[in-house]
């Protein structure tokens, strides 16, 4: 029986990096933000490659809920999805979540922030899914996991997140090749150009983060959506 594990990201976090560990199992196979195109669809957001993006994926939530929920040609042990909590949107039905496995992935907002005004100049809560997480996680629980516990010791953190999923553990997970997948999406060459180029989990940066003052605001309304995840980290 396949374990259909949903994890649910913000965006600047080491998501696809994480999505990275996880297709270096041999028992793993992945989905890459298999919402992408109806997020595009429903708000009209003009992100690099969308018409594209738009035509590899259903636009229809529904579909989507389909295949992640349906039958997995040849069966895996795991089914790993790369979600971003923000394509989540507040017309999808969420009937279909109860029959996945869901984990958090959670990063500091003031990294966050920073990150995110560096690609775009006025980014909004909705954009860095904060609430939605929480949303989710109180619906459906599960693992939490920050991304700085994973870059501090990837082996321990991991190790503690397989062993909360239900799977064994693989030290497969602390390294991979370099270069694209045919499993990446689309978007990949906007967007992965450092995961493509990685072999593993970055060294953590103990650097503070440097938050511009017109988004501090941003930092404090994510604040306690993220503490309140935070406090159920593995």
């Amino acid at each position: 029986m396949t374990t259909r594990i949903a994890m649910w990201s913000g965006p600047r976090n080491i998501s696809t990096a994480l999505m990275r560990s996880f297709e270096a199992r041999p028992d793993t196979v992945v989905a890459d933000e298999p919402l992408y195109a109806h997020y595009l669809a429903v708000t009209g957001i003009d992100h690099p490659g969308r018409e594209h993006i738009m035509a590899s994926q259903p636009t229809r939530w529904q579909e989507v809920a389909e295949q992640l929920t349906g039958p997995l040609a040849g069966d895996p042990a795991v089914h790993y999805q790369k979600h971003m909590t923000h394509h989540l949107l507040p017309e999808i039905g969420r009937d279909w979540l109860g029959a996945l496995t869901h984990a958090y992935l959670i990063r500091d907002p003031a990294q966050v922030v920073a990150s995110y005004a560096r690609v775009r100049g006025e980014p909004t809560l909705a954009d860095l899914g904060y609430q939605q997480q929480a949303e989710i996680f109180r619906a459906h629980g599960g693992p939490v996991v920050d991304a700085a516990d994973v870059l501090r010791d990837p082996a321990g953190t991991l190790g503690r997140l397989c062993e909360a999923l239900g799977i064994a553990f693989d030290p497969a997970m602390l390294s991979w090749e370099p270069g694209p997948r045919e499993t990446d999406g689309v978007w990949a060459p906007f967007w992965y150009a450092a995961v493509r180029a990685s072999t593993g989990f970055a060294a953590y940066d103990p650097r503070p983060a440097d938050v511009p003052d017109r988004l501090r605001w941003l930092v404090e309304a994510a604040q306690p959506y993220y503490d309140e995840l935070a406090a159920e980290r593995l």
